[in-house]
């Protein structure tokens, strides 16, 4: 099967599936009981994503047991700030810590662009074994983290609430800011070209946090940091489809959708899907955007929701997907149903 002949691959070029195609963010992960055993095997959550044979292992997990249209890289958003300097370990149960770039001193000690691809090495190798190991119909799909998103992480050092830290050296320290978010662009830039050339079919770009920039900040910080990038990306692959998530941005998706030029935009939980049909469909792929939340309840509300969220994109180009990632508590059960419903 050629890739521009693939479900997700057509639904991106703006076909309209009788079916959708499906797949699930962060489908390889803890509510799966052999990727708890993949990753005791590896020993911690980064010594995982740097071990390609078992980063691709879990990858293949979720399309071995469901048959997902798209298999999408194991890797952490994280891994790009480490590259290019910072440390970066996982505390358990807490999440990720990151050394703290809070001044311009802090960010003249990171390394030069073109020496992240040494410690991403590993990364590539993973996308490389995928390309050759997935069945011929699914789409590999690879990501990275936006540059707004990875810069809150970089500058708080973990996640916080209302992203204070990374708003008080933007409105601070606009200088060191800009030019964080600078270097950011062009490093995922030239991450995902990397991941392009190594296998990936389709690349995301998560802005989890998105949603924190008010007004015109959205714009200079997430919307015109994606379209550089979804720039450079087609100058050097143009018919590889970039997929935007701007979580949480409301109806400054829109502009965004435009001005970017994603192939999709994915959607969160919160936006309504009537909305989302009437109002985005028309312009772009639509992917989302049910409740993780069901993929632990399960039960009649669940089959529901995936025929009504199905049926409200039924007309135009659409991805089936969550509205945010899987969490540990799913029930792997539930994953079957969820398919059921959206397949027949």
């Amino acid at each position: 099967m050629q890739t521009k002949d693939k479900t997700i691959m057509r639904a991106l070029a703006g076909e309209a599936l009788p079916t959708p195609p499906v797949w699930m963010m962060r489908q390889a992960g803890r509510y799966l009981p052999e990727y708890r055993a993949t990753r005791a095997q590896a020993g911690s959550f980064l010594e995982l994503c740097y071990a390609p044979d078992l980063a691709a292992e879990v990858t293949l997990q979720p399309i071995r047991r469901y048959g997902f249209d798209a298999a999408i890289l194991f890797a952490d958003i994280l891994l790009l700030p480490q590259a290019l300097g910072a440390d970066l370990w996982f505390v358990e149960g807490e999440g990720p810590r990151l050394s703290t770039i809070t001044d311009a001193a802090g960010l003249a000690q990171l390394k030069p662009i073109e020496d992240i691809h040494d410690t991403l090495a590993p990364v590539y190798e993973t996308v490389r074994i995928l390309k050759r190991a997935l069945p011929n119909e699914t789409t590999l799909i690879g990501f990275a983290g936006a540059p707004w998103t990875v810069a809150t992480y970089m500058i708080a050092g973990q996640g916080t609430k209302e992203q204070g830290p990374a708003k008080k050296l933007m409105y601070g320290d606009p200088a060191t800011f800009d030019a964080l978010m600078d270097l950011l662009t062009e490093a995922t830039a030239d991450y995902l070209i990397a991941q392009i050339e190594a296998g990936a079919e389709v690349v995301k770009l998560f802005d989890s946090w998105a949603g924190a920039l008010p007004g015109a900040l959205f714009h200079k910080y997430a919307t015109d940091p994606a379209r550089r990038i979804i720039q450079r990306i087609h100058a050097v692959h143009p018919a590889v489809p970039v997929i935007g998530f701007p979580r949480q941005a409301g109806e400054k998706v829109v502009p965004f959708v435009k001005q970017t030029q994603v192939a999709a935009c994915a959607i969160d939980t919160n936006v309504d899907p009537a909305w989302a049909a009437a109002t985005l469909q028309p312009l772009t792929c639509v992917q989302g955007n049910l409740d993780p939340t069901l993929l632990i309840t399960g039960g009649g509300a669940l089959t529901r929701t995936v025929q009504e969220t199905a049926a409200h994109f039924a007309d135009g180009p659409y991805i089936f997907n969550l509205g945010h990632g899987i969490t540990p508590e799913a029930d792997p059960a539930n994953v079957d149903v969820m398919l059921r419903a959206l397949r027949g």
